[in-house]
């Protein structure tokens, strides 16, 4: 997983792929939405960012309220499966 998370393009193919993943099994949008967002706080409290996309995106997570955090998490979601 190191490997994934140091490099952006990687994390955003990984995602991507996970998220394909979940619409083969009949997961809703709202559905990996709502587990990008917990993976977004996991990540925030448990993970240093490797690179400077991460870096900008833990800032911008950390001043964000929980309803911003969670569009931040659906763009995520877009953003990886347009990769």
């Amino acid at each position: 997983m190191s490997t994934v998370l140091s490099n952006f393009e990687s994390w955003k193919k990984f995602l991507g792929d996970r998220v394909d993943a979940a619409k083969n099994m009949g997961i809703d949008e709202e559905a990996i939405s709502k587990l990008a967002y917990e993976i977004g706080e996991f990540l925030d409290n448990k993970v240093d960012p490797k690179n400077e996309e991460q870096r900008v995106l833990k800032e911008l997570w950390d001043v964000g309220d929980e309803s911003e955090r969670k569009t931040m998490a659906r763009l995520m979601v877009k953003l990886a499966q347009h990769s």
